[in-house]
C-alpha cells in the first residue's frame, strides 16, 4: 500500500530526557519524510540536551550522557530542522500528547519561529486505541506480523509507525487513505495550545479546560481579571500555551 499525499509527510520520534512536555529536553530526534511519489528520506540525530539525562530515561532509550556530550544541542540544528520540515504534515505514535508539544518548545526556546498550525497531525496511536487498544510493539506485530526490534530507538520506533498506518489502511475499510481524514480521525479533541489547556465551545470561541474558570471564554476572562493572564504567563505552562493566550490577549485589545 502507498500513502495517498498531496504533500510530504513526517513521520517522527524523540527520545528525551523525561516525560514533562514543559521542562524535558529532546536527546535524539528521528524523521521519515514521505514524498508523494512515495520517495522516503531518513534523518536520525542526537541532541545534547542541555541538561543531565536521568538514569530513568537511560534505562528506556539506553542513551547516556557520555553519548550526546558532543552532539549539537538543539539550538544548532532548530534552522536547518525548519527547513527539513517545511510544507510537511506529521504522523506519530502518541505524537499528538508527547513528541509534538515537546518538539513546539524545543523550537520556542531557540527562538526559531515554525507555524505549526499549518500542518495536519495522524497520531498512529488514537487510531490504534480505537481500533484494538494496544502499544507500538504489539501493534507493529498485530498490523505488520513481525516483532519491532529496538524499540525505544527513535528511528526504529519512526519507521515502525509508519508501516502500522500502513497496515491499518489496509485493515480497515472505514479509514481513508487522505491525510486530512486521517488527521481528524486520529485527533481526540481540538484544541488551541499542544498541551490541551486551551480548547474551543461550540462557537468555536477559544475556552480554558482546566482550573476554577474551566469552561468560561478566556477573552472574557482576560477582560474581567487580566491578572489571570499574568498569573498564567508567570506559571509553569508550557511556551506555547502562554504563545497562544498572549495572541488571545492581544487580539482582544484590538476591540
Amino acid at each position: 500500500m502507498k500513502l495517498n499525499l498531496k504533500r510530504p509527510i513526517i513521520f517522527f520520534d524523540l527520545e528525551t530526557t523525561g516525560t514533562d512536555t514543559t521542562t524535558d529536553r529532546i536527546v535524539e530526534i528521528s524523521m521519515v519524510k514521505i514524498s508523494p511519489d512515495g520517495e522516503k528520506t531518513i534523518k536520525t540525530r542526537r541532541i545534547n540536551p542541555e541538561m543531565p539525562i536521568p538514569a530513568e530515561a537511560t534505562a528506556v532509550h539506553h542513551i547516556t550522557d557520555e553519548d550526546v556530550k558532543e552532539c549539537p544541542t538543539f539550538r544548532q540544528i532548530a534552522k536547518s530542522l525548519k527547513a527539513f520540515m517545511e510544507g510537511c504534515d506529521f504522523g506519530g505514535f502518541n505524537s499528538n500528547r508527547f513528541d509534538l508539544p515537546v518538539l513546539v518548545e524545543e523550537f520556542l526556546r531557540a527562538e526559531v519561529d515554525v507555524d505549526f498550525r499549518k500542518p495536519r497531525y495522524i497520531d498512529v496511536q488514537n487510531i490504534f486505541h480505537k481500533k484494538e487498544e494496544r502499544t507500538l510493539s504489539a501493534a507493529y506485530r498485530f498490523y505488520c506480523g513481525k516483532n519491532l526490534e529496538d524499540a525505544h530507538s527513535a528511528e526504529a520506533d519512526t519507521l515502525a509507525t509508519y508501516e502500522v498506518l500502513l497496515g491499518q489502511l489496509e485493515r480497515y475499510d472505514d479509514l481513508e487513505n487522505d491525510v486530512e481524514f486521517l488527521s481528524k480521525y486520529s485527533t481526540r479533541n481540538q484544541t488551541a495550545d499542544f498541551a490541551g489547556r486551551i480548547g474551543y465551545n461550540e462557537q468555536g470561541e477559544e475556552i480554558f479546560t482546566f482550573g476554577k474558570y474551566k469552561g468560561c471564554s478566556v477573552a472574557e476572562i482576560f477582560t474581567k481579571e487580566p491578572s489571570y493572564y499574568d498569573w498564567m504567563m508567570k506559571g509553569d505552562f508550557p511556551q506555547y500555551t502562554k504563545k497562544i493566550i498572549t495572541e488571545i490577549m492581544l487580539r482582544n485589545r484590538k476591540f
